[in-house]
């Protein structure tokens, strides 16, 4: 009888390699670890009392009160807090450029991209996210929506978009640094910044802010529309409620512009000189 052929590991297996490394290093040190999962939760934590402190004082704003802050808040939250755990650490791309150990990513026969979402996950950042679902939860329980089918699927939706819209933001902003090298804090204008944004009412921004916000950095998709959608609050003129289903089309358009950011700037990379 032959020998049975030994099974090719999965594409993916180098990945899960990595990441299983990362994590079994973070949890080698448990007092180190739980300060930066405490520091998270905190940061969290600030971001929603800042949140929760103007809309305490102000009956309304933007035509939301404050159970339709919790939602806004939370639907921004969640995405940004998932999309930063999968791809935030792209923001490190300058440092791996300085020390010249991104020319260890060419060596390797996988997608370059692929790799530096993959080169890192942070355990820390799922404080944020328990901390973001958990006023998500209060603010789908606290609202008076009508769910039915096209709600349950615009909130589906709006969860997805929203982190494939940020995690563009992320990828775009690193395709941007091959250029900059120490320009992270022009790009975190637009990837941080961007979540701030997304959790204030877009109505109250003026029309350049609107534009911006609704449309070239498409943030208001991943929450004040979906939130006035779901609590069926007509919307300013220029963002009108319906516009929550086009999510997706955000999401695609980000997309569009990290790829060929993030495929200017390799082109435009030529070693770390070492």
């Amino acid at each position: 009888m032959g020998e049975r052929p030994v099974p090719r590991p999965s594409a993916f297996a180098p990945y899960r390699a990595v990441l299983a490394s990362r994590l079994r290093a973070q949890r080698s040190y448990p007092l180190s670890f739980a300060t930066d999962v405490f520091s998270a939760f905190l940061i969290g934590l600030v971001e929603f009392a800042e949140m929760w402190v103007i809309f305490h004082n102000v009956p309304r704003l933007g035509g939301l009160d404050l159970d339709g802050m919790l939602l806004l808040f939370g639907m921004s939250n969640t995405s940004f807090a998932v999309a930063d755990m999968l791809v935030g650490h792209a923001d490190t791309l300058p440092t791996y450029i300085r020390m010249g150990r991104l020319d260890a990513f060419y060596l390797r026969p996988q997608p370059l991209l692929l790799q530096l979402m993959t080169s890192d996950i942070a355990l820390r950042r799922v404080a944020r996210i328990a901390v973001a679902g958990t006023v998500l939860g209060f603010g789908l329980v606290r609202n008076d929506i009508d769910w039915s089918a096209a709600h349950l699927a615009l909130f589906a939706i709006t969860l997805c978009s929203g982190v494939a819209i940020f995690a563009g933001l992320f990828v775009t902003a690193a395709g941007v640094q091959f250029f900059l090298i120490d320009g992270s804090e022009l790009t975190n204008a637009f990837t941080y910044g961007g979540s701030y944004a997304s959790m204030q009412p877009a109505s109250v921004f003026p029309t350049p802010m609107k534009l911006v916000f609704g449309f070239l950095i498409p943030v208001a998709f991943s929450s004040y529309l979906p939130a006035i959608a779901l609590l069926d609050l007509p919307g300013p003129a220029l963002l009108p409620n319906w516009l929550a289903w086009a999510s997706p089309l955000a999401a695609l358009w980000v997309w569009v512009l990290a790829l060929y950011s993030w495929r200017l700037g390799t082109r435009h990379y030529q070693g770390g000189g070492g």
